[in-house]
């Protein structure tokens, strides 16, 4: 017997067994900690985690939505030497990532904000060399970009769940937003870590998973 789906916030959801997610991966973060327990960070493990935050019995994936900056590639002066270095990656990774089925790559800027010491307090009997420095680079618009896909998940209400992978506090009023208009929110805690306490307060569960 045909069901008709049922029309929310002026979108139809299909029927399904289950509650319909995206899930929102802060490649930043995720890198990080993935890289700290010596894991190969590439697209396929990011496939692999990906899924791992599914609760697969009463969950149906969406989208899986990956934000991270292309690497730097530009020209900079060493710090001591002041010869100049060109840093030189490709993102190929990222587009690999992109290609694979249910994914979407929302990319930000990777900005280069100097040379800083490899080590503190800085030695001061020996002389100081371009390999004593590591360069320094921030992301820019990471975070614009999962707050504004959680607040346009949040308007058109096109799934149930919202699985977030990040332990940024900036994304707590797209939080905040989401469970207003209805959607409910799973906070991802990886392996050895803690969720933050301020975005543990506006999610409606907390997951624990385990690397692939």
């Amino acid at each position: 017997m045909y069901t008709p789906p049922v029309k929310t916030g002026g979108l139809y959801l299909k029927h399904t067994m289950g509650k319909l997610v995206a899930v929102l991966i802060d490649g930043g973060h995720l890198r990080v900690v993935a890289k700290r327990a010596s894991k190969t960070y590439d697209p396929s493990f990011i496939e692999q985690f990906s899924r791992q935050c599914l609760d697969t019995t009463p969950e149906e994936l969406q989208r899986i939505l990956y934000y991270d900056c292309p690497p730097f590639a530009g020209t900079a002066k060493l710090p001591v030497s002041g010869t100049p270095h060109t840093f030189i990656c490709s993102s190929q990774w990222l587009d690999d990532l992109a290609s694979r089925d249910l994914f979407a790559v929302r990319k930000g800027v990777l900005k280069f904000r100097g040379f800083i010491p490899k080590k503190t307090p800085v030695p001061g009997n020996l002389p100081l060399t371009d390999d004593d420095f590591k360069p320094l680079f921030e992301q820019k618009g990471v975070d614009m970009r999962i707050g504004l896909d959680i607040a346009n998940y949040a308007q058109n209400r096109s799934i149930h769940r919202i699985i977030l992978v990040s332990n940024d506090t900036d994304c707590i009023p797209a939080l905040k937003l989401a469970r207003i208009s209805g959607l409910q929110t799973v906070l991802i805690c990886l392996p050895g870590q803690k969720a933050h306490r301020e975005l543990a307060a506006h999610a409606d569960f907390i997951r624990k998973v385990q690397w692939p």
